[in-house]
């Protein structure tokens, strides 16, 4: 039997392409768990179809959660369908006294740039006139 050089290179890629998906099947699950470990009662969550809400009660039996989407509305979810904690971007507090509005400016017309009145903008459709079809006029019959 010759030695091929092709046949090893196909098998190192094929240990490395087995290698990086072992690798990322870790990693996810990892993230998976944490995840999982992050939900608990009281949080408020995002479903993988958007929809936020807190949990009330989870039952690890049935994989069931009920979650509270808004005052008195009770939802019976799937715990697989949670996706994440809710992590809503908390706006800054400003000083509302130290906001002051300005008037604004009087806005000047770029003489340059500005476009004339009749002609289409950008992008709009222009559809010519149609013209009308001349009619002959009549003529009686044997003139």
């Amino acid at each position: 039997m010759k030695f091929d050089p092709t046949l090893i290179l196909i098998a190192v890629a094929l240990a490395v392409f087995v290698f990086f998906q072992f690798r990322s099947s870790r990693k996810r699950a990892k993230e998976t768990a944490a995840r999982q470990a992050a939900i608990g009662v009281g949080v408020e969550i995002m479903t993988n179809y958007g929809l936020y809400g807190t949990i009330l009660s989870i039952d690890e039996d049935t994989n069931v959660a009920l979650i509270e989407t808004t005052p008195g509305t009770v939802l019976k979810i799937h715990r697989q369908t949670i996706l994440k904690v809710a992590d809503y971007a908390q706006p800054e507090e400003t000083d509302t006294e130290a906001v002051v509005e300005e008037e604004p400016a009087e806005i000047q017309l770029n003489e340059d740039n500005a476009i004339v009145a009749g002609e289409p903008e950008f992008g709009e459709r222009v559809e010519p006139e149609a013209k009308k079809p001349v009619r002959k006029p009549k003529t009686e019959p044997g003139e």
